[in-house]
């Protein structure tokens, strides 16, 4: 989300139109999912994408026609095989998008901003779209703080008590003649993968379609390199584990999990993962191998109290093998940790 936000509010602040496409609904195979954004400038620049191909070209034209006139239209695509094979795609479901032309105004300007405030505060919240159908379509916005601050509208929080309070994904919601686009705001949590082996490298790829950011840390530069994980957002190469954390913000969205080459390593990371306010520290391994390690940390003046933070054998008991096989349970653990926060 930080990333469309941050681009809305640097063409705003340049006193620019813009257009956003935004997926309001799919079913089936389609392109992309719900919640999808495209930022279209006046300049022509472009931040996402909704899916390419034809689709997407015609939102573009839309969008051209849009710029800096008021207000908003919605297209349905009906992507059924004959529709498909006729726009060079592989689907067979439906998609509803909306187009909305964004003035550079005080409110716009406001918002947005704000909006970008707290992400870069990692508060948590709702961000409440409305389609106002009254001749032309015209969308107003809101978003609900954790804490109940509520930007733009005012009045959006009396009156969408509907809407469900947690949330980890988009949706669309119907209300009488009203609809209402709500998603989660959040900035993802950070899932740093120390060491690049067989088991980090598919827990990089599941992690990373589940939500989380992921970054890759290794002294190894053949294994940790951006060819070998291409979903991750950062690989870095230390000069050594012991020297891992420079540079890292840790906090408590942040989900440390050591898998590296060998138990020395593991205890070098666990001993700094420790001293961080992480919300989440994993060690793979056996419990013989944990024990191992845990008395080695107490003699250096570590006690049960901060074991206690770390999952070890790391990951969900689900009888788990193969790296693959690995990965599942630990991400399912992750995403376990992430929900009961």
């Amino acid at each position: 989300m930080r990333k469309w936000v941050s681009a809305v509010n640097e063409t705003l602040s340049k006193k620019q139109p813009l257009v956003m496409a935004l997926i309001l609904s799919q079913e089936g195979s389609t392109p992309r999912t719900t919640g999808t954004r495209m930022m279209i400038g006046a300049d022509g620049y472009v931040v996402g994408t909704i899916g390419g191909g034809r689709i997407e070209a015609r939102v573009m034209e839309t969008a051209r026609e849009m710029l800096c006139k008021p207000g908003a239209v919605t297209i349905s695509f009906d992507l059924t095989s004959e529709i498909a094979d006729a726009m060079d795609m592989v689907c067979g479901g439906k998609l509803e998008i909306l187009i909305d032309s964004i003035a550079p105004d005080e409110t716009n300007r406001l918002f947005f901003s704000s909006l970008l405030q707290v992400l870069d505060q990692r508060q948590k919240g709702l961000m409440v779209t409305e389609l106002l159908e009254s001749g032309v379509l015209q969308v107003r916005r809101a978003v609900l703080c954790e804490d109940g601050v509520v930007i733009g509208i005012p009045d959006f929080k009396m009156e969408i008590d509907f809407i469900p309070k947690k949330l980890r994904a988009p949706i669309l919601i119907q209300s009488d003649d009203r609809r209402f686009f709500v998603e989660p705001v959040m900035v993802p949590g950070t899932v740093y993968l120390f060491g690049a082996g067989h088991v980090s490298l598919q827990t990089a790829i599941l992690a990373k379609r589940v939500g989380f950011d992921v970054v890759v840390l290794d002294d190894r530069m053949e294994f940790a390199n951006t060819s070998r994980f291409s979903d991750a957002d950062d690989v870095r190469v230390p000069a050594s584990f012991e020297l891992a954390f420079e540079g890292l913000e840790i906090h408590a969205d942040s989900y440390l999990v050591i898998l590296t080459r060998g138990h020395l390593h593991d205890k070098t990371v666990l001993q700094q993962a420790l001293k961080t306010p992480a919300g989440y520290i994993g060690m793979i391994g056996s419990r013989k191998k944990r024990d191992a390690i845990y008395q080695s940390l107490e003699n250096e003046g570590f006690t049960t109290k901060d074991f206690q933070k770390v999952h070890c054998p790391i990951g969900l008991s689900i009888g788990a093998q193969t790296p693959e096989e690995i990965a599942v349970s630990i991400v399912a653990e992750l995403i376990h940790a992430r929900s009961v926060k």
